[in-house]
């Protein structure tokens, strides 16, 4: 049976450091999680320039207010981009009306067959709310660079696939960054480290 997470699930679990600072949102704290890695102390992510399906320039700064999660991938992906797509989807449903404040965002690292109506209809699949932005192929590599992630062509047949990074990448309300979510965590793992963020911004 599926496990709902709550804020109060969540602060139970909190120490007292925690506990004194949900008065405030300080980007430089350090957080507990019980699954994922605690990326507060990193500067990633902050300068991308990206356009949304509807051509429109989307920045960090356009998804303050909610909790963006950056995922990257391209909608070709075998395995590990729809498996995480459709956790963040369950994740979201964890965290009860929380989640309402999760915004998923799908970055694509194929923008030559990658279409912007592609994009959309693949991650909408998963979740109406979930988000898709693409660059050009120099700001495609500008933007995986900034987060430290890997991508390069694999040769298959006549085509090629794509080896990438598979970390999720989590910033809290004011745009800072706070936490890397691995392929290998359940929704129900995912949830509750989303939650701990929340609790603090």
């Amino acid at each position: 049976m599926s496990t709902s997470y709550t804020r109060r699930t969540v602060l139970q679990g909190m120490g007292l450091l925690s506990l004194g600072l949900l008065a405030g949102c300080d980007g430089s704290s350090k957080l507990s999680f019980q699954y994922g890695k605690d990326l507060s102390d990193k500067i990633m992510g902050r300068n991308f320039k990206l356009k949304d399906a509807q051509g429109e320039t989307r920045m960090l700064g356009s998804y303050r207010g909610m909790m963006p999660m950056i995922f990257f991938g391209f909608t070709q992906c075998p395995a590990v981009c729809p498996t995480t797509l459709a956790r963040a989807a369950q994740a979201k449903k964890l965290m009860g009306r929380d989640g309402e404040r999760l915004q998923v965002i799908f970055i694509t690292l194929d923008p030559e067959r990658d279409t912007p109506e592609m994009l959309d209809k693949y991650v909408k699949a998963f979740d109406p709310s979930f988000e898709a932005l693409y660059g050009t192929l120099e700001e495609t590599a500008a933007t995986a660079k900034e987060f430290g992630v890997f991508f390069e062509k694999v040769p298959s047949g006549d085509t090629y696939t794509l080896s990438h990074t598979a970390t999720s990448f989590v910033f809290d309300s004011r745009g800072n960054l706070r936490l890397g979510l691995s392929a290998s965590l359940t929704a129900q793992e995912c949830a509750e480290d989303l939650l701990t963020v929340m609790e603090v911004c």
